[in-house]
């Protein structure tokens, strides 16, 4: 906007009443585009247009005003400065007459009205916006009084021998975790195996994906503090690193366990470029490279 005017945040209510010239009409409303702050100013400005309406009837209706003496007039330059008296006519060829003196015109402001449409979009966006937040809150709401009523979840857990039926736990289960919640529910395929010499048991669960293969792991009995990946191998020797996490030193799935959170298997997503049908076998890794368990595929 030009430099003599107000800052853009400033320029709503002139913008509204149409006194803006081109060029900063033209840059107010560009800076409408982004400008949350000064569409809810148009949007409120814009009922004040009734009021002047009426105001601009009344001012028609009463009387009319005396004009206003003309500034560059000859009237006002003789109250100032009064001319000499014409001299005498002295008998000769005839003079012409004086050339009348210009008269300036001042400069009357070109008032650029906002256009409709501009106007009714900017209205129904800032609407539109508020709906959204008063929803967002309301969500907020619903789902705050959900974990207020709703209490503990039942959590499911599998069996570790090869009858994987469910069965729930309790009291005080642990929170299902979104990882584990697909385990149990969304898992086209699950194969496992436990290590003979780390006595480490791990289960992977398969879902075929049009990027690859979905991939969860269920890992018990192993203890830390360890850093691990899981490895996918295909069946050519390629090797892909499908997940990594870390474990405690209270481990995960540890038999008669004292502590609660190291009864409770790790669940953990992960997700391989590779087809399901070029997967051999997966692999539980340290980070140092020691092989903790394999699972064929």
């Amino acid at each position: 906007m030009s430099n003599d005017m107000t800052p853009p945040h400033d320029a709503a209510g002139a913008y509204v009443l149409g006194i803006l010239d081109d060029v900063d009409a033209a840059a107010f409303e560009a800076h409408l585009v982004d400008c949350d702050v000064c569409a809810a100013h148009v949007e409120e400005f814009a009922g004040m247009e009734p009021m002047l309406a009426m105001l601009a009837d009344a001012e028609a209706q009463g009387p009319p005003r005396p004009p206003l003496p003309d500034p560059y007039g000859d009237e006002v330059f003789d109250a100032f400065a009064p001319r000499p008296p014409a001299p005498a006519a002295v008998p000769g060829p005839p003079m012409s007459p004086p050339l009348p003196r210009p008269r300036r015109t001042p400069a009357e402001p070109i008032a650029v009205a906002p256009a409709p449409e501009l106007l009714d979009r900017l209205i129904d966006e800032v609407g539109a916006k508020r709906a959204a937040r008063r929803r967002r809150s309301l969500y907020l709401v619903a789902a705050a009084a959900i974990l207020v009523v709703g209490g503990p979840a039942v959590a499911v857990v599998a069996t570790s021998g090869g009858d994987r039926s469910n069965q729930a736990v309790a009291p005080h289960p642990h929170p299902t975790s979104p990882a584990e919640d697909a385990f149990f529910h969304h898992m086209d395929e699950k194969i496992e195996a436990t290590d003979p010499t780390t006595k480490v048991s791990a289960t992977v669960g398969l879902e075929k994906k049009g990027w690859g293969t979905h991939t969860v792991l269920e890992l018990k009995n192993v203890k830390g503090p360890l850093k691990c990946r899981l490895v996918a191998v295909s069946k050519t020797g390629e090797e892909e690193v499908v997940t990594s996490w870390a474990v405690p030193k209270w481990g995960y799935g540890i038999p008669g366990a004292t502590q609660e959170s190291a009864k409770n298997p790790l669940y953990v997503h992960g997700g391989a470029a590779m087809d399901r049908a070029d997967i051999d076998h997966f692999e539980v890794r340290t980070f140092d490279g020691e092989r903790l368990v394999e699972v064929e595929a």
